[in-house]
Order: C-alpha cells, then structure tokens, then sequence
C-alpha cells in the first residue's frame, strides 16, 4: 500500500519531462511551494525514481523517446504498490483525444505546457486535499 502524506506539509513529487527546461521550471515552482521534488528524464528513468522515491504525485510528460508518458503512466498504474499514485500528464498538445488516452491509462489530470507556477501548485493542491481524504 502507498504511504499517503497526511501531515498536511510538503509533498513528494516526480517531475518526468526529457526537456530539462521544463524538469528545472517545475522543480523551481514545486519548492517554491514547499514540495520535495525528484526529476526524471525519461519513463525508464521514472519507473526506478518511483520506487525507490516513493512519491506522492507524479508529473509525467507525454512525448518522450524510449518509453513515453503513456506508457510510463500504464506501467505505474499496474503496480499495486502505486496504483493509487495520483498522476498528471503533461503535454504541449491540448487535445481531447490526448486527455482520454491519458485517462485510459489511469492519469487523473492533465495539465498544458508552458505551465505557470501557479497552475502546477494549484494542481498539487487539487491532488493534495484528495491524498489527505479532505474534498478537493
């Protein structure tokens, strides 16, 4: 079963993007709110991370070379041990067909690149109300 943060504090948070721009912008915007972070290049690199970082929300971009966010997002789904990981696909397209493939594979949300800072807090805040089993 994964480990829920319910103190109400800073959350774990993997950021997997295979552009640095976007890994170093979303790591500067989650400690700003006080997150830890962790960052991954690509989805092999996120799958060992999400082990071994046990995070409590993952941002997963979704065009990557070797395996891509979809991918990525399915295989962490099908572990039990983090099926109940929230995940938030990240793309630079804004496409129906994008969001239902990512909710297909089990992404809960999908956020539109370039973020700002405030709508990636605001997304973890989402995601955290519900980590903490208080209405989002």
């Amino acid at each position: 079963m994964h480990r829920v943060n319910t103190s109400g504090s800073n959350l774990k948070i993997l950021v997997v993007d295979d552009s640095n721009t976007i890994r170093r912008s979303a790591e500067i915007f989650l400690k700003a709110g006080q997150h830890d972070v962790m960052l991954a290049e690509d989805g092999f690199d996120a799958l060992s991370k999400v082990s071994d970082y046990q995070p409590d929300l993952v941002f997963c971009d979704i065009l990557m070379p070797r395996l891509d966010g979809y991918q990525t997002c399915a295989i962490i789904k099908r572990n039990t041990k983090f099926a109940s990981v929230p995940v938030i696909m990240l793309s630079s397209k804004d496409g129906v067909f994008d969001k239902a493939r990512g909710r297909m594979v089990g992404a809960q949300d999908y956020l539109t690149k370039p973020f700002t800072k405030d709508q990636l807090l605001k997304a973890v805040a989402q995601y955290a109300a519900t980590l903490q089993g208080d209405p989002a």
